[in-house]
């Protein structure tokens, strides 16, 4: 996968080709425009190189000329700092501490329940993909007050939630009617050219199973 622009330095991002936090880089990297080489890179690989540049071995890592990165939401706000247009973060101190939390809140509760569903046991599995689908149910209103989560604009905070929904079908997870703001969201989300050119095939095969399934 490359994501490229005009007039734009190269980077080099070691990305998970399914890989919810690499996915997150990807968008944004697609929403400003970045020319960027892409390396997927599996989370069972030990690349010399990776481990040379990141003491973690892991992904996503960006590589900006001499700069080294290795953490998602660190990458995602250098690339917003970096690259200011379009704006990803609010302007205001306020409003910016509140996304940071937001995303916070993202990765401590949404982020477990992944992490179950991902690598827990089958129960274990079973039961986060209930408690992540009751917690967007009870988020419904809340996706039906603006155009994006809690913004009209779209934001760091709408990279972090779409990989998330993206892979539902994938978990098995099916939201019901009551929903219905959470699903038109995810449709708004989804057709942005930038969502687009972020995924992986890998990715997109997510999708194309879950419509086999229901052919």
């Amino acid at each position: 996968m490359a994501i490229v622009a005009n007039k734009r330095s190269i980077m080099t991002l070691y990305s998970g080709a399914v890989d919810i936090y690499s996915h997150r880089v990807r968008i944004v990297l697609a929403e400003k425009g970045v020319a960027v080489d892409v390396i997927n890179t599996d989370v069972n690989d030990k690349l010399e190189d990776l481990l040379e540049l990141n003491p973690y071995g892991n992904a996503p890592t960006l590589v900006d000329r001499e700069l080294v990165l290795y953490d998602a939401n660190i990458i995602m706000e250098y690339l917003d700092e970096r690259f200011p247009h379009p704006p990803l973060m609010p302007v205001y101190p306020v409003a910016r501490a509140k996304t940071r939390l937001m995303i916070y809140r993202i990765d401590r509760e949404w982020g477990a329940l992944v992490r179950q569903i991902e690598k827990g046991k089958a129960d274990e599995a079973q039961a986060a993909c209930k408690e992540l689908k009751n917690y967007l149910v009870k988020l419904s209103p809340v996706f039906a007050n603006s155009a994006f989560f809690l913004n009209e604009e779209f934001t760091l905070v709408d990279c972090c939630i779409a990989p998330i929904l993206w892979r539902l079908p994938t978990w098995g997870i099916t939201l019901p009617p009551e929903a219905k703001a959470v699903m038109k969201y995810a449709e708004r989300v989804f057709d942005r050219d930038s969502f687009q050119a972020s995924l992986t095939e890998a990715e997109q095969d997510l999708r194309k199973i879950e419509k086999a399934d229901t052919a």
